[in-house]
């Protein structure tokens, strides 16, 4: 039994071994942002907890097939399908990174972190597509890519700060509130601010932006 432990304390410690210290470099990166030690840490843990956490902000009632009379009615009635649309907001892609962006906001040049948001949401707008059944989908390299060379080029002294908020911000402007006419065209389900395919690049953006203000 004794080798079967070990074995299974190697197994389950390394994986677990580079997770704690992956956490404790992108937590040491935040800090590089402004940010408490504490804050820094709890930041990164409710980025990466909260995307399976969504908070409703409004219910709507879909009607997909209408009540269907018959000349019997007293006896059969075929009652209409009602479905129900969730519009919510992702605790991890949207309220913590909205969060974090108005507190740097203050810090930064602001002219660059409009400009650099603008860039942002409209590559994000430009390369995102609904799809039935899953939401919004993207590529996740492109939001932290574009804010970290459009942080750069407009204020290299700032980049990292400049970075996190065009590209989270950005993010959710071009990809989810720009699309989000096309979210309702999808029929009911759970239409999620800063989730489904749109988190990972939230969640990078912000976490490149971190590195990037470490360098």
């Amino acid at each position: 039994m004794l080798p079967l432990y070990l074995l299974f304390m190697i197994v389950m410690g390394i994986p677990a071994l580079f997770f704690l210290l992956y956490l404790n470099v992108a937590a040491l990166s935040f800090e590089s942002l402004g940010l408490s030690p504490q804050g820094a840490f709890l930041v990164f843990a409710l980025s990466l907890l909260g995307s399976v956490i969504n908070i409703p902000v409004k219910r709507e009632q879909t009607i997909t097939r209408p009540a269907v009379p018959s000349l019997l009615s007293i006896f059969f009635y075929y009652p209409p399908v009602v479905q129900e649309r969730v519009l919510a907001v992702n605790l991890g892609g949207a309220v913590v990174p909205l969060a974090v962006s108005l507190y740097l906001l203050p810090m930064a040049p602001f002219i660059a972190v409009v400009l650099a948001t603008a860039i942002v949401s409209v590559i994000c707008y430009t390369v995102a597509r609904p799809v039935p059944g899953r939401g919004i989908a993207m590529p996740a390299m492109v939001p932290p890519l574009t804010a970290a060379l459009s942080a750069v080029i407009l204020a290299r002294g700032s980049a990292g700060t400049v970075a996190y908020i065009a590209g989270t911000m950005g993010t959710l402007i071009g990809a989810d509130l720009m699309h989000l006419k096309d979210l309702r065209r999808m029929g009911p389900g759970v239409l999620s601010i800063g989730g489904a395919g749109v988190y990972d690049g939230i969640f990078l953006a912000g976490l490149i932006a971190a590195f990037l203000a470490a360098r």
